[in-house]
């Protein structure tokens, strides 16, 4: 007698099927993500903040902020492409950076 062989696992049928249906689920919440924040990535603001605060603490090194330089600087693109994700917060960051205050995302997890 002959033993048959067990196998371990789904049909290559069921297999087939349960990787498609990943690949389409896995393809539409992508869309999904991509259709909803564009170019922006949805953590934008965080990027922006923390951009204008290392700008201003890099540049508080050398020499002394003067009034208005954060907003001067993100009009004149001296931001670079985080203060295009949210202009506003880039000169608060920077602010807070040129004023030796601690970032507010310091010790925040996500």
């Amino acid at each position: 007698m002959e033993r048959q062989k067990v196998q371990a696992g789904p049909s290559r049928g069921k297999l087939v099927v349960g990787v498609v249906a990943f690949a389409l689920f896995g393809t539409g919440v992508a869309w999904g993500l991509i259709d909803r924040y564009d170019e922006r990535p949805p953590w934008g603001t965080d990027i922006a903040y923390e951009g204008g605060y290392l700008t201003a603490v890099r540049i508080a090194k050398f020499r002394e902020l003067r009034d208005g330089e954060c907003a001067e600087m993100e009009r004149t693109g001296l931001g670079g492409t985080p203060a295009t994700h949210d202009p506003g917060a880039w000169v608060a960051g920077c602010l807070d950076g040129a004023a030796g205050r601690p970032s507010r995302n310091q010790g925040i997890v996500r």
